[in-house]
Protein backbone atom coordinates (compact mmCIF):
# COMPACT_ATOMS: atom_id res chain seq x y z
CA UNK A 1 0.00 0.00 0.00
CA UNK A 2 3.01 2.93 0.90
CA UNK A 3 4.88 1.79 -2.30
CA UNK A 4 1.34 2.38 -4.54
CA UNK A 5 0.63 5.40 -2.71
CA UNK A 6 4.78 6.86 -3.09
CA UNK A 7 4.32 5.40 -6.71
CA UNK A 8 1.08 7.67 -7.54
CA UNK A 9 2.89 10.67 -5.55
CA UNK A 10 5.89 10.59 -7.68
CA UNK A 11 4.00 10.45 -10.79
CA UNK A 12 2.21 13.88 -10.06
CA UNK A 13 5.54 15.74 -9.97
CA UNK A 14 6.53 13.92 -13.19
CA UNK A 15 3.71 14.88 -14.49
CA UNK A 16 4.53 18.59 -13.39
CA UNK A 17 7.55 18.12 -15.03
CA UNK A 18 6.15 16.93 -18.40
CA UNK A 19 3.51 19.95 -18.75
CA UNK A 20 6.79 22.36 -17.45
CA UNK A 21 8.77 20.69 -20.65
CA UNK A 22 5.89 21.91 -22.54
CA UNK A 23 4.85 25.25 -20.97
CA UNK A 24 8.68 26.21 -21.29
CA UNK A 25 8.70 25.66 -24.80
CA UNK A 26 5.82 27.71 -25.09
CA UNK A 27 6.68 30.95 -22.99
CA UNK A 28 10.43 30.84 -24.66
CA UNK A 29 8.99 31.16 -28.23
CA UNK A 30 6.99 34.60 -26.90
CA UNK A 31 10.32 36.23 -26.41
CA UNK A 32 13.25 34.51 -27.52
CA UNK A 33 12.49 35.68 -31.38
CA UNK A 34 13.08 39.37 -30.83
CA UNK A 35 16.94 39.45 -29.96
CA UNK A 36 17.08 37.13 -33.21
CA UNK A 37 15.20 39.81 -35.36
CA UNK A 38 18.19 41.54 -37.10
CA UNK A 39 19.89 38.37 -38.13
CA UNK A 40 16.81 37.36 -39.65
CA UNK A 41 15.93 40.12 -41.72
CA UNK A 42 19.85 39.88 -42.47
CA UNK A 43 19.59 35.89 -44.22
CA UNK A 44 16.24 36.00 -45.46
CA UNK A 45 16.20 39.65 -46.87
CA UNK A 46 13.01 41.19 -45.10
CA UNK A 47 11.38 44.20 -44.79
CA UNK A 48 10.15 45.31 -41.24
CA UNK A 49 6.45 44.63 -41.73
CA UNK A 50 7.38 41.03 -42.61
CA UNK A 51 9.61 41.06 -39.40
CA UNK A 52 6.54 42.03 -37.57
CA UNK A 53 4.84 38.93 -38.48
CA UNK A 54 7.44 36.65 -37.45
CA UNK A 55 6.53 37.76 -33.74
CA UNK A 56 2.83 38.51 -34.70
CA UNK A 57 1.61 35.78 -36.75
CA UNK A 58 2.98 33.60 -33.46
CA UNK A 59 1.30 35.96 -30.18
CA UNK A 60 -2.18 36.34 -32.78
CA UNK A 61 -2.68 32.77 -33.53
CA UNK A 62 -1.89 31.76 -29.81
CA UNK A 63 -4.31 34.46 -28.27
CA UNK A 64 -6.90 33.78 -30.73
CA UNK A 65 -7.12 29.56 -30.69
CA UNK A 66 -6.69 29.67 -26.55
CA UNK A 67 -10.27 29.08 -25.81
CA UNK A 68 -10.72 26.51 -28.43
CA UNK A 69 -7.79 24.61 -26.40
CA UNK A 70 -9.08 24.98 -23.77
CA UNK A 71 -12.97 23.46 -24.79
CA UNK A 72 -11.04 20.94 -27.13
CA UNK A 73 -8.73 19.78 -23.90
CA UNK A 74 -11.86 19.40 -21.74
CA UNK A 75 -13.68 17.76 -24.34
CA UNK A 76 -11.45 15.01 -25.84
CA UNK A 77 -8.82 14.98 -22.70
CA UNK A 78 -6.48 17.04 -21.72
CA UNK A 79 -3.29 14.60 -22.13
CA UNK A 80 -4.53 14.11 -25.51
CA UNK A 81 -4.88 17.53 -26.36
CA UNK A 82 -1.37 18.74 -24.99
CA UNK A 83 0.33 15.63 -27.04
CA UNK A 84 -1.49 17.07 -30.05
CA UNK A 85 -0.66 20.74 -29.57
CA UNK A 86 3.06 19.42 -28.43
CA UNK A 87 3.50 17.76 -31.66
CA UNK A 88 2.76 19.93 -33.96
CA UNK A 89 4.81 23.02 -31.70
CA UNK A 90 7.81 20.57 -32.01
CA UNK A 91 7.05 20.27 -35.73
CA UNK A 92 6.14 23.61 -36.78
CA UNK A 93 9.43 24.67 -34.54
CA UNK A 94 11.72 22.68 -36.67
CA UNK A 95 10.30 24.13 -40.21
CA UNK A 96 10.77 27.59 -38.74
CA UNK A 97 14.15 26.70 -38.10
CA UNK A 98 14.77 25.50 -41.60
CA UNK A 99 12.57 28.28 -43.61
CA UNK A 100 13.60 29.78 -46.68
CA UNK A 101 12.04 32.86 -47.33
CA UNK A 102 9.86 35.23 -44.97
CA UNK A 103 6.55 33.73 -46.19
CA UNK A 104 7.62 30.04 -44.78
CA UNK A 105 8.98 31.33 -41.57
CA UNK A 106 5.41 33.30 -40.91
CA UNK A 107 3.53 30.65 -41.86
CA UNK A 108 5.31 27.96 -39.92
CA UNK A 109 4.93 30.86 -37.05
CA UNK A 110 1.59 30.79 -37.02
CA UNK A 111 1.27 27.10 -36.82
CA UNK A 112 3.35 27.13 -33.89
CA UNK A 113 1.05 29.87 -32.40
CA UNK A 114 -1.84 27.53 -32.65
CA UNK A 115 0.41 24.63 -30.62
CA UNK A 116 1.31 26.34 -28.12
CA UNK A 117 -2.95 27.48 -28.04
CA UNK A 118 -3.62 23.89 -27.71
CA UNK A 119 -0.88 22.74 -25.14
CA UNK A 120 -0.94 25.86 -22.72
CA UNK A 121 -4.70 25.51 -21.42
CA UNK A 122 -4.03 22.03 -21.11
CA UNK A 123 -0.78 22.53 -18.92
CA UNK A 124 -3.00 24.33 -16.27
CA UNK A 125 -5.72 22.12 -16.17
CA UNK A 126 -3.92 19.07 -16.47
CA UNK A 127 -2.07 20.47 -13.24
CA UNK A 128 -5.77 21.34 -11.63
CA UNK A 129 -6.85 17.79 -12.65
CA UNK A 130 -3.92 15.86 -10.96
CA UNK A 131 -3.05 17.38 -7.84
CA UNK A 132 -5.24 17.80 -4.78
CA UNK A 133 -6.14 21.35 -3.14
CA UNK A 134 -3.34 20.78 -0.54
CA UNK A 135 -0.61 20.67 -2.97
CA UNK A 136 -2.24 22.54 -5.91
CA UNK A 137 -1.21 26.23 -5.23
CA UNK A 138 2.40 24.82 -5.10
CA UNK A 139 2.56 22.92 -8.10
CA UNK A 140 0.44 25.74 -9.83
CA UNK A 141 3.61 28.37 -8.42
CA UNK A 142 6.63 26.11 -9.78
CA UNK A 143 4.24 26.27 -13.34
CA UNK A 144 4.25 30.12 -13.02
CA UNK A 145 8.24 30.21 -12.09
CA UNK A 146 8.92 28.00 -15.32
CA UNK A 147 6.35 30.27 -17.53
CA UNK A 148 8.19 33.54 -15.65
CA UNK A 149 12.07 31.45 -16.49
CA UNK A 150 11.32 30.87 -19.76
CA UNK A 151 9.71 34.51 -20.80
CA UNK A 152 12.70 36.09 -18.88
CA UNK A 153 15.49 33.95 -20.12
CA UNK A 154 14.04 34.04 -24.06
CA UNK A 155 16.31 36.66 -24.98
CA UNK A 156 19.50 35.78 -23.53
CA UNK A 157 19.31 32.44 -25.10
CA UNK A 158 18.35 34.63 -28.01
CA UNK A 159 21.12 36.60 -27.85
CA UNK A 160 23.51 34.00 -27.29
CA UNK A 161 22.27 32.20 -30.10
CA UNK A 162 22.13 34.99 -32.71
CA UNK A 163 26.09 36.21 -31.92
CA UNK A 164 27.25 32.57 -31.73
CA UNK A 165 25.27 30.24 -34.04
CA UNK A 166 22.85 30.47 -36.54
CA UNK A 167 19.22 32.09 -35.82
CA UNK A 168 17.97 29.05 -36.86
CA UNK A 169 18.77 27.06 -34.09
CA UNK A 170 16.46 28.98 -31.79
CA UNK A 171 13.99 26.75 -33.19
CA UNK A 172 16.26 23.66 -33.49
CA UNK A 173 16.41 23.67 -29.74
CA UNK A 174 12.59 23.23 -29.62
CA UNK A 175 12.97 19.61 -31.52
CA UNK A 176 14.40 17.26 -28.76
CA UNK A 177 13.02 18.93 -26.20
CA UNK A 178 9.49 18.39 -27.54
CA UNK A 179 10.14 14.81 -28.82
CA UNK A 180 11.32 13.98 -24.84
CA UNK A 181 8.02 16.11 -23.60
CA UNK A 182 5.71 13.34 -25.58
CA UNK A 183 7.49 10.42 -24.56
CA UNK A 184 6.77 11.43 -20.87
CA UNK A 185 3.83 12.89 -21.19
CA UNK A 186 2.48 9.92 -22.85
CA UNK A 187 3.61 7.58 -20.10
CA UNK A 188 3.00 9.69 -16.96
CA UNK A 189 -0.06 11.99 -17.52
CA UNK A 190 -2.96 10.20 -16.83
CA UNK A 191 -6.14 11.05 -19.31
CA UNK A 192 -8.69 13.77 -17.75
CA UNK A 193 -11.51 15.49 -19.32
CA UNK A 194 -15.19 16.83 -18.72
CA UNK A 195 -17.37 14.52 -17.66
CA UNK A 196 -20.32 16.96 -15.90
CA UNK A 197 -22.85 16.69 -18.72
CA UNK A 198 -23.58 15.94 -22.18
CA UNK A 199 -20.61 17.06 -23.98
CA UNK A 200 -20.60 18.22 -27.64
CA UNK A 201 -18.70 20.95 -29.85
CA UNK A 202 -19.99 24.34 -29.39
CA UNK A 203 -19.09 25.50 -32.97
CA UNK A 204 -21.05 28.81 -33.19
CA UNK A 205 -19.17 29.55 -29.82
CA UNK A 206 -15.80 28.51 -31.15
CA UNK A 207 -16.43 30.73 -34.29
CA UNK A 208 -17.51 34.10 -32.28
CA UNK A 209 -14.81 33.44 -29.74
CA UNK A 210 -11.96 33.33 -32.48
CA UNK A 211 -13.17 36.29 -34.88
CA UNK A 212 -14.00 38.70 -31.43
CA UNK A 213 -10.38 37.88 -29.93
CA UNK A 214 -8.69 37.53 -33.78
CA UNK A 215 -10.07 41.50 -34.15
CA UNK A 216 -9.59 42.45 -30.70
CA UNK A 217 -5.87 41.19 -30.85
CA UNK A 218 -4.92 42.07 -34.28
CA UNK A 219 -5.93 46.06 -32.96
CA UNK A 220 -4.10 45.82 -30.60
CA UNK A 221 -1.14 45.11 -32.61
CA UNK A 222 -1.64 47.38 -35.14
CA UNK A 223 -2.72 50.11 -33.50
CA UNK A 224 0.01 52.12 -33.24
CA UNK A 225 0.66 51.29 -37.07
CA UNK A 226 -2.38 53.01 -38.50
CA UNK A 227 -3.71 54.89 -35.65
CA UNK A 228 -6.30 54.87 -32.94
CA UNK A 229 -8.76 56.43 -34.67
CA UNK A 230 -7.97 54.84 -38.15
CA UNK A 231 -10.87 53.24 -40.27
CA UNK A 232 -9.17 49.72 -40.20
CA UNK A 233 -8.48 50.06 -36.39
CA UNK A 234 -11.79 50.87 -35.47
CA UNK A 235 -13.32 48.53 -37.92
CA UNK A 236 -11.46 45.73 -35.98
CA UNK A 237 -12.58 47.25 -32.71
CA UNK A 238 -16.24 47.24 -33.55
CA UNK A 239 -15.96 43.71 -35.19
CA UNK A 240 -14.52 42.20 -32.31
CA UNK A 241 -17.55 44.14 -30.10
CA UNK A 242 -19.88 42.41 -32.29
CA UNK A 243 -18.19 39.07 -32.09
CA UNK A 244 -17.58 38.84 -28.52
CA UNK A 245 -21.24 40.07 -27.81
CA UNK A 246 -22.71 37.71 -30.03
CA UNK A 247 -20.51 34.74 -28.20
CA UNK A 248 -21.62 35.92 -25.03
CA UNK A 249 -25.52 35.74 -26.40
CA UNK A 250 -25.17 32.20 -27.89
CA UNK A 251 -23.24 30.59 -24.98
CA UNK A 252 -26.36 32.28 -22.64
CA UNK A 253 -28.65 30.03 -25.05
CA UNK A 254 -26.44 27.26 -25.99
CA UNK A 255 -27.83 23.64 -23.88
CA UNK A 256 -23.91 22.58 -23.66
CA UNK A 257 -21.83 26.18 -23.84
CA UNK A 258 -18.10 25.99 -24.53
CA UNK A 259 -18.00 28.98 -21.98
CA UNK A 260 -20.24 28.02 -18.93
CA UNK A 261 -21.00 31.83 -18.18
CA UNK A 262 -22.11 31.41 -14.54
CA UNK A 263 -18.63 30.86 -13.56
CA UNK A 264 -18.32 34.62 -13.81
CA UNK A 265 -20.82 34.69 -10.86
CA UNK A 266 -18.00 33.80 -9.08
CA UNK A 267 -16.50 37.04 -7.67
CA UNK A 268 -13.03 35.22 -7.37
CA UNK A 269 -12.98 33.62 -10.66
CA UNK A 270 -13.88 37.16 -12.77
CA UNK A 271 -11.54 38.77 -10.05
CA UNK A 272 -8.50 36.78 -10.72
CA UNK A 273 -8.96 37.34 -13.93
CA UNK A 274 -9.37 41.00 -14.16
CA UNK A 275 -6.31 40.75 -11.62
CA UNK A 276 -4.60 38.94 -14.58
CA UNK A 277 -5.34 40.80 -17.77
CA UNK A 278 -4.58 43.94 -15.39
CA UNK A 279 -1.04 42.38 -14.51
CA UNK A 280 0.11 41.81 -17.93
CA UNK A 281 -1.08 45.19 -19.24
CA UNK A 282 1.10 46.76 -16.97
CA UNK A 283 3.94 44.16 -17.10
CA UNK A 284 4.50 43.17 -20.54
CA UNK A 285 4.76 46.83 -22.06
CA UNK A 286 7.21 46.94 -19.56
CA UNK A 287 9.47 44.30 -20.89
CA UNK A 288 9.10 45.58 -24.05
CA UNK A 289 10.02 49.10 -23.62
CA UNK A 290 12.97 48.06 -21.17
CA UNK A 291 14.50 45.64 -23.52
CA UNK A 292 14.66 48.80 -25.85
CA UNK A 293 15.62 51.32 -23.18
CA UNK A 294 18.75 49.51 -22.08
CA UNK A 295 19.81 48.64 -25.90
CA UNK A 296 19.18 52.22 -27.80
CA UNK A 297 19.08 54.39 -24.75
CA UNK A 298 21.90 52.77 -22.38
CA UNK A 299 23.58 50.80 -25.21
CA UNK A 300 23.96 47.15 -24.01
CA UNK A 301 24.03 43.94 -26.21
CA UNK A 302 21.30 41.96 -26.85
CA UNK A 303 23.24 39.25 -24.46
CA UNK A 304 23.62 41.69 -22.04
CA UNK A 305 20.15 42.95 -22.30
CA UNK A 306 18.25 39.22 -21.93
CA UNK A 307 21.04 39.30 -18.60
CA UNK A 308 19.56 42.41 -17.16
CA UNK A 309 16.04 40.69 -16.39
CA UNK A 310 17.99 37.62 -14.76
CA UNK A 311 17.73 39.46 -10.91
CA UNK A 312 14.07 39.68 -11.25
CA UNK A 313 14.12 36.31 -12.88
CA UNK A 314 15.48 34.91 -9.88
CA UNK A 315 13.37 36.13 -7.71
CA UNK A 316 10.25 34.86 -9.28
CA UNK A 317 11.43 31.30 -9.61
CA UNK A 318 12.09 31.45 -5.73
CA UNK A 319 9.34 33.55 -4.20
CA UNK A 320 6.24 31.77 -6.69
CA UNK A 321 6.05 28.34 -5.54
CA UNK A 322 5.97 29.22 -1.44
CA UNK A 323 3.94 31.87 -2.53
CA UNK A 324 1.67 29.16 -3.93
CA UNK A 325 2.08 26.55 -1.07
CA UNK A 326 1.24 29.92 1.30
CA UNK A 327 -1.63 30.74 -0.70
CA UNK A 328 -3.44 26.85 -0.24
CA UNK A 329 -3.62 27.66 3.77
CA UNK A 330 -4.07 31.30 3.91
CA UNK A 331 -5.74 32.59 0.45
CA UNK A 332 -4.91 34.37 -2.20
CA UNK A 333 -6.73 37.82 -2.08
CA UNK A 334 -3.73 39.37 0.47
CA UNK A 335 -1.35 37.58 -1.47
CA UNK A 336 -2.10 38.98 -4.44
CA UNK A 337 -2.60 42.57 -2.82
CA UNK A 338 0.70 42.80 -1.84
CA UNK A 339 2.57 41.49 -4.83
CA UNK A 340 0.93 44.06 -7.29
CA UNK A 341 1.80 47.22 -4.33
CA UNK A 342 5.50 45.90 -5.16
CA UNK A 343 4.65 45.48 -8.74
CA UNK A 344 3.81 49.45 -8.83
CA UNK A 345 6.45 50.28 -6.73
CA UNK A 346 9.03 48.60 -8.94
CA UNK A 347 7.64 50.45 -11.54
CA UNK A 348 8.06 53.66 -9.95
CA UNK A 349 11.83 52.98 -9.65
CA UNK A 350 11.81 52.63 -13.35
CA UNK A 351 10.13 55.53 -14.08
CA UNK A 352 13.14 57.46 -12.47
CA UNK A 353 15.46 55.90 -15.22
CA UNK A 354 17.24 58.29 -17.56
CA UNK A 355 20.13 58.67 -20.31
CA UNK A 356 22.29 58.46 -17.33
CA UNK A 357 21.67 55.50 -15.65
CA UNK A 358 23.15 52.33 -15.16
CA UNK A 359 22.67 48.71 -14.13
CA UNK A 360 22.67 50.09 -10.53
CA UNK A 361 19.84 51.81 -11.34
CA UNK A 362 18.16 49.35 -12.32
CA UNK A 363 18.67 46.53 -9.85
CA UNK A 364 16.56 47.99 -7.41
CA UNK A 365 13.51 47.73 -9.58
CA UNK A 366 14.27 44.24 -10.80
CA UNK A 367 14.47 42.91 -7.48
CA UNK A 368 11.18 44.81 -6.37
CA UNK A 369 9.58 43.45 -9.39
CA UNK A 370 10.65 39.93 -8.78
CA UNK A 371 9.26 40.01 -5.35
CA UNK A 372 6.08 41.73 -6.53
CA UNK A 373 5.25 39.14 -9.39
CA UNK A 374 6.25 36.20 -7.40
CA UNK A 375 3.83 36.95 -4.73
CA UNK A 376 1.60 37.95 -7.28
CA UNK A 377 1.32 35.35 -10.15
CA UNK A 378 0.73 31.52 -8.33
CA UNK A 379 -1.91 32.80 -5.95
CA UNK A 380 -4.04 34.82 -9.16
CA UNK A 381 -3.69 31.39 -10.87
CA UNK A 382 -4.52 29.42 -7.80
CA UNK A 383 -7.53 31.34 -6.94
CA UNK A 384 -8.79 31.74 -10.56
CA UNK A 385 -8.19 27.39 -11.09
CA UNK A 386 -9.60 26.83 -7.28
CA UNK A 387 -13.03 28.72 -8.28
CA UNK A 388 -14.02 26.26 -11.13
CA UNK A 389 -15.18 22.90 -11.26
CA UNK A 390 -12.02 20.34 -11.83
CA UNK A 391 -14.27 19.22 -15.26
CA UNK A 392 -13.98 22.70 -16.28
CA UNK A 393 -10.13 23.13 -15.92
CA UNK A 394 -9.44 23.39 -19.04
CA UNK A 395 -11.80 26.15 -20.00
CA UNK A 396 -11.28 28.30 -17.15
CA UNK A 397 -7.42 28.26 -17.90
CA UNK A 398 -8.22 28.95 -21.26
CA UNK A 399 -9.96 31.82 -19.95
CA UNK A 400 -7.18 32.96 -17.95
CA UNK A 401 -4.57 32.40 -20.47
CA UNK A 402 -6.53 34.12 -22.47
CA UNK A 403 -6.74 37.35 -20.26
CA UNK A 404 -3.50 37.50 -19.89
CA UNK A 405 -2.34 37.69 -23.80
CA UNK A 406 -5.03 40.25 -24.36
CA UNK A 407 -4.03 42.34 -21.74
CA UNK A 408 -0.25 41.72 -23.16
CA UNK A 409 -1.08 42.89 -26.32
CA UNK A 410 -3.18 46.12 -24.87
CA UNK A 411 -0.21 46.73 -22.74
CA UNK A 412 2.72 47.00 -25.48
CA UNK A 413 -0.23 48.73 -27.68
CA UNK A 414 -0.96 51.16 -24.39
CA UNK A 415 2.75 52.22 -23.41
CA UNK A 416 3.63 51.96 -27.58
CA UNK A 417 1.35 54.97 -28.35
CA UNK A 418 3.00 56.89 -25.15
CA UNK A 419 6.20 56.70 -26.25
CA UNK A 420 5.24 57.11 -29.72
CA UNK A 421 3.03 60.74 -28.33
CA UNK A 422 6.46 61.90 -26.89
CA UNK A 423 8.61 61.21 -30.54
CA UNK A 424 8.16 64.03 -32.76
CA UNK A 425 11.55 63.74 -34.51
CA UNK A 426 12.84 60.98 -37.13
CA UNK A 427 15.12 58.18 -35.62
CA UNK A 428 18.83 59.13 -35.71
CA UNK A 429 18.00 63.17 -34.62
CA UNK A 430 20.00 64.33 -31.79
CA UNK A 431 16.65 65.19 -29.47
CA UNK A 432 15.25 61.52 -30.24
CA UNK A 433 16.77 59.65 -27.38
CA UNK A 434 15.55 62.20 -25.03
CA UNK A 435 12.13 62.13 -26.57
CA UNK A 436 12.04 58.41 -25.94
CA UNK A 437 13.41 58.84 -22.64
CA UNK A 438 10.71 60.91 -21.99
CA UNK A 439 7.64 59.15 -22.86
CA UNK A 440 9.56 56.03 -21.12
CA UNK A 441 9.13 57.70 -17.89
CA UNK A 442 5.54 58.60 -18.39
CA UNK A 443 4.44 54.97 -20.04
CA UNK A 444 6.31 53.62 -16.47
CA UNK A 445 3.94 55.99 -14.42
CA UNK A 446 0.74 54.41 -16.36
CA UNK A 447 1.79 50.92 -15.62
CA UNK A 448 2.27 51.57 -11.95
CA UNK A 449 -1.04 53.22 -11.31
CA UNK A 450 -2.19 50.25 -13.78
CA UNK A 451 -0.57 47.38 -11.05
CA UNK A 452 -1.68 50.00 -8.00
CA UNK A 453 -5.67 49.36 -9.64
CA UNK A 454 -5.06 45.70 -10.05
CA UNK A 455 -3.87 45.64 -5.80
CA UNK A 456 -7.30 46.87 -5.38
CA UNK A 457 -9.09 44.70 -7.26
CA UNK A 458 -7.49 41.81 -6.29
CA UNK A 459 -8.49 42.80 -2.62
CA UNK A 460 -11.72 43.70 -3.10
CA UNK A 461 -12.78 40.33 -5.45
CA UNK A 462 -11.30 38.00 -4.33
CA UNK A 463 -12.49 35.37 -1.63
CA UNK A 464 -11.36 32.50 -0.22
CA UNK A 465 -11.45 29.88 -3.12
CA UNK A 466 -11.97 26.09 -2.13
CA UNK A 467 -11.77 23.02 -4.17
CA UNK A 468 -14.54 22.73 -6.51
CA UNK A 469 -15.74 19.58 -7.36
CA UNK A 470 -16.94 18.20 -11.01
CA UNK A 471 -20.12 19.41 -12.27
CA UNK A 472 -20.46 22.59 -9.40
CA UNK A 473 -21.22 26.17 -10.21
CA UNK A 474 -18.69 27.60 -7.24
CA UNK A 475 -20.49 30.14 -5.44
CA UNK A 476 -17.85 32.90 -3.83
CA UNK A 477 -16.90 32.40 -0.34
CA UNK A 478 -16.86 34.71 2.85
CA UNK A 479 -14.13 37.03 2.51
CA UNK A 480 -10.72 36.31 4.29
Amino acid sequence: MKARILAQENRKWWTLGAVSFGLFMIMLDNTIVNVALPSIQRDLGIGISELEWVVNGYALTFAVLMLTGGKLADLYGRRLIFIVGLAIFTAASLACGLAPSADWLIAARIVQGAGAALMNPATLSIITATFPPRQRGMAIGIWAGVSAMALAIGPLVGGVISEHLDWGWIFFINVPVGIVAIVVARLVIDESRDTSAEQRLDLPGLVTSAVGLFALTYGLIEANTYGWTSARILSLFALAAVALALFVVLELRQRVPMLDLRLFRNSTFAGANATMMLIALAMFGVFFFVSLFVQNILGYSPTQAGATFLPMTVLIILVAPPAGKFSDRVGSRWLMGAGMICVGTSLLVFSRLNAGSDFWDLLPGLLVGGIGMGLSMTPTTSAAMGSVPVDKAGVGSAVLNSMRQVGGSLGIAVMGAIVVAHVTVPPGSPQAAAQFVSGFQDALLVAAGIAFAAAIVAVTTVRTHRHVEAGAVPEAAPSR
